[in-house]
């Protein structure tokens, strides 16, 4: 993998992991964050994908490899989810 292919695809996780803490409604600080969680994201939507069988609806070839952008969207959603769940502080009455 070059390093032209490495930032393009920091990129993509990027948008996606924006993507997901857009419909999510949990917003995590940072850039890093952002494309950490498109990664985490990427592992999860492909994880679940295996899992039920569905097919890859729309990837995006980096280098060898292909990036699957749906699942990473989804899996990015979920899990950001998730951590707001855990996270959120209860509302003072």
């Amino acid at each position: 993998m070059t390093i032209l292919e490495f930032l393009l695809l920091l990129v993509i996780a990027g948008i996606c992991g924006g993507i997901a803490q857009t419909l999510s409604g949990y917003t995590h600080r940072g850039c890093l964050a952002t494309i950490a969680l498109g990664f985490i994201g990427a592992l999860l939507g492909t994880y679940l994908q295996r899992v039920t069988g569905l097919p890859e609806i729309l990837t995006i070839p980096v280098g060898e490899r292909a990036f699957p952008i749906i699942w990473s969207v989804i899996g990015g959603v979920l899990f950001s989810a998730a951590v707001g769940f855990i996270t959120r502080r209860p509302r003072n009455m």
